[in-house]
């Protein structure tokens, strides 16, 4: 099987235009740096029509997730650099919904990521930490902290990813309000650990400090693996982000 290789600001994704039926510990197998290809997760991506095309996506442990904002950045460009689609304006569907994005030069993709909620109750308090329960698709569980370098992300992430208040599980993001419309983010991401970049985490994050008052409807978010700008509208978040194809591929 064929596969690209691609990455959303070091958030990283073996690519598969075939369908895709192998077991998760197969995925899981694909996925390990050490012995596979390496990557956060696989993503399946299939035509539907001259400016359409489907997207599924794994985790690193083989479980199947609703969304992914990276991803769909990286799908997006994949679809219009491989031909896929004509132009560069398109719409990936995901699981949750339909995302129009658009490729602007130098790899930069703009895409509609959806409309962030809560979930639950406004705050919980889970494993001793007050969170903030928000769906981008996917789940997402928002601590705000005062210096996120700092931040123990995998002994207190893996404990609230695995919370029995979240029985799917929960992407963790740990979040620093930083000087103007701007926000420090780490994220702990369900079935795959820290990871350098999440564009549905982003996304929480800047719907969460927007909604407490702190950020207005542009916020930058600064992530380990580079910069996203997640903007708000009336339909919901957008976000704009770099995306690259890194090499190309097979396995069996």
């Amino acid at each position: 099987m064929d596969f690209v290789k691609a990455e959303g600001l070091g958030n990283d994704f073996i690519i598969v235009k075939e369908p895709l039926d192998i077991p998760a510990g197969r995925i899981a197998e694909l996925c390990e740096r050490k012995t596979g290809i390496g990557a956060d997760g696989v993503l399946e991506i299939t035509p539907i029509d001259e400016s359409t095309v489907g997207m599924r996506y794994w985790n690193a442990d083989g479980s199947a997730a609703e969304m992914c904002g990276n991803g769909l950045r990286c799908v997006a460009l994949f679809a219009v650099e491989s031909g896929m689609v004509h132009g560069p304006t398109l719409v990936v569907r995901s699981a949750v919904g339909d995302h129009p994005a658009t490729v602007l030069p130098g790899g930069i993709v703009r895409a509609f990521v959806g409309e962030p909620h809560a979930f639950r109750t406004e705050v919980l308090n889970v494993a001793g930490y007050t969170v903030r329960p928000i769906g981008v698709g996917n789940p997402h569980a928002v601590l705000f902290v005062d210096d996120v370098d700092a931040a123990d992300v995998s002994g207190i992430g893996s404990l609230i990813e695995n919370d029995a208040i979240f029985p799917d599980g929960a992407n963790v993001e740990f979040v620093e309000p930083v000087e103007g419309n701007r926000i420090k983010v780490r994220v702990w991401e369900r079935g795959v650990g820290e990871t350098l970049a999440s564009g549905t985490g982003a996304t929480a994050a800047a719907f969460s400090a927007r909604e407490t008052g702190q950020l207005g409807d542009g916020v930058t978010v600064e992530l380990p693996g580079g910069e996203l700008l997640i903007e708000f509208d009336t339909a919901g978040a957008w976000m704009t982000g770099p995306a690259s194809l890194v090499f190309r591929g097979s396995f069996d």
